[in-house]
């Protein structure tokens, strides 16, 4: 909100108008619910007081909810968008010894010991 200017609209995340109509709603749906199923069906007198109550209700609910949304709501900085990242790399590692594959695997086949580096020589 420090960074307003005057003259120009609000940001939908600083506006009331957005809070405030889905609190609306909210209400309005509470009202109509409560108005039916308080009055116990068609043959007796709605409960107009119990649906007033309900949709209040509602209404303070929802925006007191919204309002410590948008009041918990934090910009990520400028920084987090910027650099390379840490895994954004899709360049093959080297394996250390822990069960990946190594460079001479790049391919994926498997890797076949040479008869003449078994540590045995021919005599």
């Amino acid at each position: 909100m420090a960074d307003q200017k005057p003259g120009k609209p609000r940001k939908l995340r600083t506006s009331v108008k957005g809070p405030l109509m889905f609190s609306a709603f909210w209400a309005v749906l509470a009202f109509v619910t409560v108005l039916i199923f308080a009055s116990g069906g068609s043959s007796k007198t709605p409960r107009f007081d119990l649906a007033f109550t309900g949709a209040g209700i509602a209404f303070i609910v929802t925006l007191v909810i919204a309002a410590m949304l948008a009041m918990s709501h934090k910009e990520n900085s400028e920084h987090l968008g910027k650099g390379s990242g840490v895994n954004l790399s899709s360049a093959r590692k080297p394996s250390h010894g822990f069960g990946g594959h190594g460079p001479s695997q790049a391919g994926g086949a498997p890797e076949t010991p040479d008869a003449d580096s078994t540590g045995s020589s021919p005599s």
